[in-house]
């Protein structure tokens, strides 16, 4: 066998060899780089520095000798689970909660009752905080005029020059210590002092109104002045005929519509507008027929005889004249709101030996 043949049998024995795979470095480098990235990322939604390092102060010594340790810095690992709370822009302040007066324009149809049920409070408390306005007249109210309205019941007091507090506060039957504690008088509670006040609040205090009613007497079987002061008034005669003790009611209705009989306000307001027939409650004479300047208005006012007197104020018009002898039931003229008068209604009195009784007392239901 030749040296060539042998040679070509070597060769063609020998393996054959695989072509080494090429590595695709720039994909593996892309997602190496985003990786890191999101590392990254995470470090600092969570405030880890992996760089930093922890630096261990050294403790202190005061001038004591005492070794003062510092504390670990505080870390809040909790949620943050509060409610926001929106600005609220109605600035009214619930009942109970002021303490401070305010002022009130009277509107067209208001009333003092209807002022009192508005702020919570009791109808003497306005009247007495404003009594150089009303005088205790609950009747007189005018659109626009200016009412101060206490932040509680009692009276609102202006402090004089010499006052004591002691004195005041029994004068209106009130506790010292009430008008002490109260957060608007500014008081110191170990050291009273109303040095430099203008008003004081009296929790509670009270007086007795004024009535703002003129009384009128007229009697003849009890010996009275027999002429009833004003332009309606008459000489009536001695006697005339005596009423039997039982009142009807002079209108229709037989409900209110404004002031009840009150210790300031002597009689009772019933309804009836403009027009409505008004009648005697009682057989009797009549005392009094014309205008009246007290607050009545043009006004009627009837002696029974028996010591009863029967009274009809705001009348729009009269029926009857000053020394008429009539019976029950008679028509002696029309409602109205003429004088002090807000609103059409029927100012109904009784009156006994010259005092004032409740009108629902006598009148029938």
């Amino acid at each position: 066998m030749s040296s060539k043949r042998i040679a070509q049998e070597v060769q063609a024995e020998e393996p054959k060899t695989t072509p080494a795979r090429t590595i695709k470095w720039i994909p593996i480098l892309s997602w190496g780089v985003t990786a890191l990235l999101v590392a990254s990322l995470v470090l600092v939604l969570l405030k880890i520095n992996p760089f930093e390092k922890e630096v261990i102060a050294a403790p202190e010594v005061n001038t004591q000798g005492q070794v003062n340790v510092p504390l670990p810095e505080y870390q809040n690992t909790t949620r943050n689970y509060s409610v926001v709370r929106l600005a609220d822009f109605d600035t009214s302040v619930p009942n109970g909660i002021r303490q401070y007066p305010i002022k009130y324009s009277v509107e067209e149809g208001d009333s003092i009752f209807a002022i009192a049920k508005k702020f919570n409070l009791e109808p003497e408390t306005i009247l007495w905080a404003n009594f150089d306005l009303l005088d205790d007249d609950p009747t007189f109210l005018s659109p626009g005029w200016r009412l101060t309205i206490p932040p509680t019941d009692g009276i609102y007091y202006k402090w004089k020059e010499g006052d004591d507090l002691n004195k005041v506060a029994e004068k209106y039957y009130a506790d010292v210590e009430d008008i002490i504690s109260w957060p608007a008088n500014h008081m110191d509670i170990n050291n009273p002092s109303t040095e430099g006040i203008e008003y004081v609040m009296i929790p509670d205090g009270w007086r007795e109104l004024v009535p703002w009613i003129i009384p009128f007497d007229f009697a003849p079987r009890a010996g009275v002045t027999r002429v009833v002061s004003g332009p309606g008034g008459c000489e009536a005669p001695a006697y005339g005929p005596m009423g039997s003790g039982g009142f009807i009611w002079p209108v229709s209705a037989r409900y209110l519509t404004g002031f009840d009989f009150t210790s300031y306000h002597l009689g009772i307001d019933i309804a009836a507008s403009t027009g409505t027939p008004i009648v005697a409650s009682d057989t009797g004479t009549v005392i009094y027929s014309g205008w009246n300047d007290t607050g009545y208005g043009y006004m009627v006012a009837i002696d029974h005889n028996n010591g009863f007197q029967t009274l009809y104020a705001h009348m729009s018009s009269l029926a009857v004249s000053c020394g008429d002898n009539i019976g029950a039931g008679t028509y002696i003229g029309a409602a109205g709101s003429t004088g002090r008068s807000t609103g059409a209604h029927l100012h109904y009195e009784v009156r006994y030996n010259g005092g004032f009784i409740n009108p629902w007392q006598v009148l029938g239901y």
